[in-house]
Formats: C-alpha cells, structure tokens, sequence
C-alpha cells in the first residue's frame, strides 16, 4: 500500500523517518501558499499601476503615518494599502521558512536553506525598491525594477516547491529504493533546453510590458499615436514567447513513457499563452478602459511564469536520495 513503511523500519527510526517527512510536507505546502500569494502580489501590483494608485499612500512604510488609514481609506488606498501588507505577509512567511531550514537544515534537503535565504533577500531588495518607487515618484526604471524582483520571486518559489515536493524525502520508504530511480525516464537535454527558453522569453515578454506600462506608452499610442513602438515591440516579442511555448508543448509527446506530468503542464501553459493573446487582444480593443480585463492580462502573465518554472524544475529530473535514506532502506 502506497505510504506503507516496510517491516524492517518499526520503532525510533520509523518515527523519525515519518516526522522528517511531516516537516517537507508542511514546508512543500507552505512554499505553494507562497506561489499564490506572489502571484497574487504581481497581480494587486498591476491593479495599482492600472487604478494610478502608486502614490495613494504619500509615506513609506506605513499609509498616511498609520499601519491602517481608516479615515484615508478609498480605491486607490486600499489597492496600494494591501498591496504593501500581501508583500509584508509573504515576507514574514519567508523568514518561518529560512528559520526552519536552518534550524532544522540536518533534517531537510541541503539546497532548501540556501535557496530560501535568497528568497528572502529578494524579498528585502523588492521592498526597498518598493519604497524607492514610493520616494522617486514612480520612475519607470525602478517601477520595471520591481516588477522583474517580483517576477523572479514567482520563478523561485514555484521551482522551490516543484523540487521540495519532487525529494525523495516525502516518499514513503519503499519507494525510494534506488531500483525506482534507475527506472524513472530522464528528460532528454534539449527538451530542457526548450523549456529553459519558454521561460525566459515569457518573462522578457513580461519585462516589456511592465516597461512599457510603466511609461503609459500604450495608452500615448492608442490616445495620441505616440511611444508606439513600445507596443510593436511588445507585439514582435509575444510572438516569440508564444512561438517558444508551442514548440515546447508540441515537442511533449515525444518524451520517453512515464513523464505525463510534464507534457500536463506543457499542455496548460500553452492554454495560458492564448488566454494571454486573447487578454492582450480584447484589453486594446477595449482602449485600456476596462481595468478587470488589464488586470487579468497582467495575472495570466504571472501565472505563465509560475507555470513554466514549475516545468523547467521537473524537467531537471528527480533528486536522488540521500546516502542515509538509501541506508535505511535497506
């Protein structure tokens, strides 16, 4: 039965094994709540640009001197209010998982500190350029900025919780026997090297448009015909990024048996790139008026990161166990 624990594994080590595995799961589960709260974050942060709300709150950290500005509190306020307290939140949530892993770090895989501490360093960095974007007025650099720390979080922390969940460590003993890892298919190189690509023109593409929002170069062209090549290049780009995707999500079934997860996931992504096409195409016939519909443009994009991150860090292939785990075993 899957999750059983062999008979050779009673007693002290059979508890140890199962708390062990009780830790990653719960920080497996955490770093997920992570992603969605990133997401979340990039998307709250476009309805704030979107609603001119960036300087809504005139002082930084808090809002109109206080943690809540009850008197102040309109749109516009609340947007750039909860925008700070998602960021303040996934912060906090970070250093509980840097603490955990280094307090904890003989039982947990040994990248999990190091890759989390970085989390929480871009965490502090896209804070500070937060309060820079307050100070400076919005200035486009800083604006585009904090949307690329945002998006790498995103890219991180999905990959983070792809490989957490991946360890050998959250399986049960039985089925870390070196037999199944010698068995599982290993993603040829240049079908990693597609994924690799997808990602990074998606988030070129994303960087684009945050530059180009951040100049409000799209609403000069469609207002005035001004800044219109900032749309024609985000136009050319999205093509490409579209282009990149397909092919990754049209070369998936050509991998070996047994990696049906990963054309899942490509299959999905290539569902989010004409969700995003779609978006793209109705939020400039509509002249950028309908907030909602640019707003959705700008998760989707979020999303297509989370996802195709989520697809580069399984296609790296699984971790194998760790000497003591394969002790154990045996």
């Amino acid at each position: 039965m899957a999750g059983a624990l062999s008979p050779n594994l009673q007693g002290p080590q059979d508890l140890q094994l199962r708390q062990d595995r009780q830790l990653r799961n719960s920080l497996a589960l955490l770093s997920s709540h992570l992603v969605v709260a990133l997401v979340a974050l990039v998307a709250i942060g476009g309805a704030t640009r979107v609603m001119e709300a960036g300087l809504a709150c005139p002082d930084w950290p808090l809002c109109y001197g206080r943690f809540l500005p009850g008197q102040q509190m309109n749109v516009q306020v609340f947007l750039e209010w909860f925008h700070r307290l998602d960021a303040f939140v996934v912060g906090v949530a970070l250093l509980v998982f840097v603490g955990v892993g280094v307090a904890l770090r003989r039982r947990l895989p040994t990248w999990l500190p190091w890759i989390a501490s970085l989390a929480l360093a871009l965490v502090a960095f896209q804070g500070a350029l937060g309060a820079l974007t307050v100070t400076h007025l919005l200035a486009s650099p800083l604006v585009t900025a904090h949307l690329a720390t945002a998006l790498v979080l995103v890219s991180l922390v999905s990959g983070l919780y792809q490989r957490l969940a991946m360890a050998p460590e959250n399986m049960a003993p039985e089925d870390m026997a070196p037999e199944v890892f010698r068995k599982t298919p290993a993603v040829p190189r240049w079908w990693q090297a597609l994924a690799a690509l997808a990602l990074v023109l998606v988030f070129s593409q994303c960087l684009l448009g945050g530059l180009m929002a951040s100049q409000w170069a799209a609403d000069q062209c469609l207002a005035s015909g001004e800044a219109c090549q900032w749309l024609l290049a985000h136009r050319q780009l999205a093509l490409g990024a579209a282009g990149g995707v397909a092919l990754m999500a049209a070369t998936a079934p050509l991998l070996p048996h047994g990696l049906g997860h990963l054309q899942g996931l490509a299959f999905g992504a290539i569902g989010l790139v004409a969700m995003q096409i779609g978006l793209g195409i109705w939020t400039l016939k509509l002249q950028l008026a309908v907030p909602a519909v640019t707003v959705a443009h700008q998760l989707v994009a979020a999303l297509l990161v989370a996802l195709l991150s989520a697809v580069l860090a399984r296609a790296l292939g699984p971790l194998q166990p760790h000497p003591s785990q394969e002790l154990a075993h045996g």
